[in-house]
């Protein structure tokens, strides 16, 4: 059973959705969750900011399954400040594909996108998704998923592999995951199935439409660090493509060992670069075969994997945001402004107060620089500013926002003749611009809700919840 809670949070829905065109596609973006706290505000601001000729979001539907954190409070928050956002609770964790049912039954939208709350989509992504629908032959999109795990370590290149070879097979045979957008004419998909993309894709091919990967669609997503997490993903998606293809009649293009194998064969310059990179790709078959083992005797012994055991290493996104930065097509303008505490004489000299915010800055600034990248520029601007310039999309300068005010809040900072001891807040501003590579076009975003303000009604919901 769902609980909606969207108009408790907020006292009427815009009529935004119900404004209809005929240059665009309507899109309903669905948003699946289980104790997504340090990921959730992030992706709905993302996919907010999503723009383009092509398509307009008309909602974004969170489907918050069996949350034991604070995802729930945290979604309400940004509700209360986005008519376009709608929340809907399932008080016990029943799967994605129940969860994705729900959305599905409440999608008003021709076009739906399901996208995971723990992948970053570049800042065009949905407008290069939904393009293609302009085609009514055209029934269902995917996008590239690529990977921010550091690829010199073995973990890492075994991920980049994989989603090499996906990139690959998925452009012959497509093979579509991590964001699909899809026409809005089923009902829903099996409730057991623990491969939602899978399942989807069957019952939109089964319909007559024809499947499309889009390269131009770029997320950043994190695979697993361990080879535990490894084998346990990779051993329930084995599985629940075995049962996809008995459930639904319908096989995966990554089911059959040739296709891999050719693929496999036509990257040797990655796979044999080195004797290090030859040593690598083969612990990675072995790997995925022996996680394909024990998605076959899942299968067999009809174990199942519709209610996901949750692969805890690849919901840090901060850890691989390098990666995102070295591949951004953006610059934002982060202004920082240092603020003292616990000082009551401030109020009545304000020009000490910017005087000392200005020397608690210049205190910083080396321990803050050392935060950046050799790319990026720091300066001191005025009482107590901060400035910098930064290569990256609105989503990873939030990400480097939050690590400096972790920073300035771990740092005892020391200011006057005395030495005195002060407690520092960062509040801060972005503006970020966005460069199109195919017409030298600009676009100039920022963020849509204040994180203080999101925080500040998460809390006061939260307390109402509880």
């Amino acid at each position: 059973m769902a609980t909606k809670i969207s108009n408790e949070v907020r006292s009427i829905r815009g009529d935004w959705a119900l404004e209809q065109g005929d240059e665009y596609t309507g899109c309903s973006v669905g948003i699946m969750a289980y104790n997504e706290e340090a990921n959730i505000g992030r992706t709905i601001q993302a996919v907010l900011q999503q723009q383009g000729p092509s398509m307009r979001i008309e909602e974004v539907i969170v489907v918050a399954s069996g949350c034991t954190d604070r995802t729930v409070a945290i979604v309400a928050a940004i509700a209360l400040q986005e008519p376009r956002v709608r929340l809907y609770i399932q008080e016990k964790r029943e799967g994605k594909a129940s969860a994705i049912n729900l959305f599905l039954k409440h999608a008003i939208s021709p076009v739906v996108v399901l996208i995971g709350a723990d992948v970053i989509p570049e800042s065009s992504a949905l407008e290069s998704l939904c393009a293609p629908f302009k085609d009514p032959e055209i029934g269902m999109v995917g996008g590239r998923p690529i990977p921010v795990n550091d690829p010199t370590s073995f973990m890492g290149y075994a991920v980049h592999l994989l989603w090499r070879l996906h990139d690959r097979l998925a452009s012959i045979h497509p093979k579509l995951g991590e964001v699909i957008a899809f026409r809005n004419v089923i009902s829903g998909i099996p409730t057991d199935s623990a491969v939602d993309e899978i399942s989807i894709q069957a019952l939109i091919s089964q319909l007559g439409y024809r499947l499309i990967y889009e390269p131009a669609c770029i997320v950043y997503n994190k695979g697993p660090l361990t080879i535990r997490d490894f084998l346990k993903q990779r051993r329930r998606i084995y599985a629940g493509h075995l049962k996809t293809r008995d459930q639904q009649n319908y096989e995966a293009a990554t089911m059959k060992a040739g296709p891999i194998v050719r693929q496999l064969i036509a990257s040797g310059d990655l796979t044999l670069r080195t004797p290090k990179h030859v040593l690598w790709t083969f612990g990675t078959v072995l790997l995925e075969g022996y996680a394909r083992l024990q998605g076959y005797a899942d299968y067999r012994r009809k174990r199942e994997h519709h209610i996901w055991d949750m692969v805890t290493s690849t919901k840090d996104l901060q850890a691989g945001t390098n990666h995102v930065r070295r591949m951004c097509h953006a610059q934002s303008v982060i202004v920082f402004r240092f603020l003292l505490e616990g000082t009551e004489e401030y109020s009545l000299d304000p020009e000490r107060e910017e005087r000392e915010a200005t020397e608690a800055a210049r205190r910083l600034l080396p321990v803050l620089r050392s935060r950046l990248h050799k790319e990026d520029t720091l300066s001191i601007n005025g009482p107590g500013i901060m400035t910098a310039v930064i290569r990256a999309d609105q989503q990873g300068a939030e990400l480097m926002v939050r690590g400096i005010q972790e920073v300035v809040q771990a740092t005892p900072v020391r200011i006057g003749m005395r030495g005195q001891e002060v407690k520092v807040t960062v509040a801060y501003s972005i503006l970020t611009f966005a460069f199109k590579a195919k017409d030298r076009s600009v676009t100039i975003s920022s963020p849509l809700v204040q994180e203080a303000m999101i925080a500040e009604q998460a809390a006061s919901i939260e307390g109402k919840l509880q």
